[in-house]
């Protein structure tokens, strides 16, 4: 089995590798100033790990079990276990997980890291994260706790032989114990290997907002796992490239079945900005506008989960002192609120951009965005940006 960490994806073109683009180099225009990476870990201290998992290939049938799939781990304050940080969640539609939100609704924090894999995995991945932290807790002399983790999932049953539960928890130790900051690799990898978005290849993305100093120069970023939507529903930069680049539907055949949308999102957002938990769950909120501007509408078989935590007001979860908190005025969100719905809008087409063509369980194919066409649609329609600044 493959296992790749949070490097810049690459492709090899003659003996060569070169780094596949992202969503703005090949033109495609957003709003809004993205932070130095264009990611999640533009802010500080955010730490991304994957563990990808590829191998074999065939038929189930025949005994084949080709495996597509894989855990991601995002560490809000790196590998400090014990200084929460404020959250908040929201979920637009849920026929999907998220293990641990009943504890971040209640209490406002949000302990240990997030967990992203596939929907039959998540039981695995949450008890593997607490063996990570009792395993590390004990090494720093803490005394023992319990642990409610953040586990979140999409399905990639089309792709990956989904009941062969072949993530162990040695591959979320993986995950979390490679986090890093710096670039995150995007497209097919980690928990977003097998995933599929708007029937075109999804998974991994992130994106990032700057706030100038006029709005208190913070930063917005977003992490999304994507596997929603229908061909026909994708927009990109407001052009309706699904029914531009129809191809063929991979999902139902007759009229009851085609129509469905049957995926799930889940997207994580980060700021530095100092934010309380209602604060927080109205910032995920605004994922929702961010998705909306891709072309979903978040379909009833659809587990749209959405999490947003804060950075800021460090050691404020301390469980016996009294602690002073900074939190920014509501009437200074607007900025906020902005930089969330177009960061979330560009980690999703970046997710998009970096995927690449897989063939699955049961020879399952599923296409990646051609980038050409992508780019002659946008010049129909007048928004593609030849002199897009390389982020």
């Amino acid at each position: 089995m493959s296992r790749r960490t949070s490097n810049l994806s690459v492709e090899v073109t003659g003996g060569r590798a070169k780094a596949r683009p992202r969503a703005r180099e090949l033109g495609v225009p957003f709003e809004g100033a993205p932070g130095r990476l264009n990611a999640i870990t533009d802010v500080r201290g955010v730490e991304v790990g994957f563990t990808t998992l590829l191998s074999g290939r065939g038929n189930r049938a025949a005994g084949q079990r080709p495996v597509r799939t894989g855990v991601t781990a995002i560490l809000p304050r790196g590998k400090t276990l014990l200084d929460p940080v404020f959250a908040g969640w929201f979920s637009l539609n849920g026929r999907g997980e998220m293990t641990g939100t009943t504890w971040v609704e209640e209490s406002g924090f949000l302990e240990g890291p997030i967990m992203i894999t596939n929907t039959h995995s998540v039981g695995v991945v949450r008890d593997a994260v607490i063996a990570w932290q009792v395993k590390h807790g004990e090494a720093a002399g803490s005394k023992p706790w319990f642990s409610l983790p953040i586990v979140a999932e999409t399905y990639d049953g089309y792709l990956n032989d989904l009941n062969g539960f072949h993530v162990h928890p040695k591959d979320v130790f993986h995950a979390i114990d490679t986090a890093k900051s710096g670039p995150v690799e995007e497209g097919n990898v980690g928990g977003g290997t097998g995933m599929i978005c708007y029937e075109l290849k999804g998974g991994t993305g992130t994106a990032s907002r700057k706030l100038g100093s006029r709005f208190g120069g913070y930063t917005v970023g977003a992490l999304v796992q994507c596997n929603c939507g229908r061909r026909e529903q994708l927009r990109i930069a407001g052009v309706p490239v699904g029914l531009e680049i129809p191809g063929e539907k991979l999902f139902g055949t007759d009229l009851e079945e085609k129509d469905k949308d049957t995926g799930s999102i889940i997207i994580v957002l980060a700021t530095d900005a100092p934010l309380i938990p209602v604060q927080l769950k109205r910032l995920a909120r605004r994922a929702s506008l961010g998705l909306a501007r891709t072309g979903s509408v978040s379909g009833n078989n659809s587990g749209d989960i959405f999490i947003a935590f804060s950075t800021a007001n460090r050691r404020s979860g301390r469980p016996t002192r009294l602690d002073q908190i900074k939190m920014l005025p509501n009437d200074q969100m607007d900025p906020l609120f902005s930089a969330t719905v177009e960061a979330t809008e560009e980690a999703i087409v970046n997710a998009l951009v970096a995927a690449k063509t897989m063939t699955g369980i049961n020879n399952h194919i599923v296409h990646a965005l051609p980038h050409e066409e992508l780019r002659q649609v946008l010049k129909k329609y007048h928004r593609l940006v030849e002199s897009q600044d390389r982020k």
